[in-house]
């Protein structure tokens, strides 16, 4: 089953027990997906679905430390609750290690070896990472590892 499929499943499954607190996130993860579906002109596969619920939960993150300054804790507790629900489609992300071990092998397959070969070595470790970890801390640990 793709995860199109599994969200469309629990939204069915939250509909039919009127659990507001999960249709609305299921519905907007949804429909951004849809969105993308248009945009690419085609169906997403299932990393590209990955992608489009890691930015909706990247997105509650932001809303989650905006609602902290702005000293709001009910928005952060909605927020919280639906980057829960959402994270509960996402793979179970890498550890450091597994992390570490990834960008390694892709630094010695790529012969990487300054600043400049990051683009390569992002080329190779994208794949393999998406939806389980985070774009802005795998390009940090290819810059640090390239020595940049």
């Amino acid at each position: 089953m793709s995860v199109k499929e599994t969200l469309n499943q629990a939204l069915t499954e939250a509909m039919k027990a009127s659990d507001s607190g999960r249709k609305i996130p299921l519905r907007l993860v949804l429909s951004a997906i849809k969105l993308a579906e248009v945009e690419k002109g085609r169906e997403l596969d299932d990393g590209e679905t990955l992608g489009v619920i890691q930015k909706e939960v990247k997105s509650r993150r932001e809303s989650i430390a905006d609602a902290e300054r702005a000293n709001r804790p009910d928005l952060v507790a909605a927020a919280e609750a639906e980057m829960a629900i959402l994270e509960s489609f996402l793979p179970k992300g890498l550890s450091a290690e597994e992390l570490e071990a990834i960008v390694r092998a892709a630094i010695a397959e790529a012969g990487a070896s300054t600043p400049a070969d990051m683009g390569a070595v992002m080329k190779l470790v994208t794949p393999q990472t998406k939806g389980r970890a985070d774009g802005g801390q795998v390009s940090a640990l290819v810059r640090r590892l390239l020595g940049g």
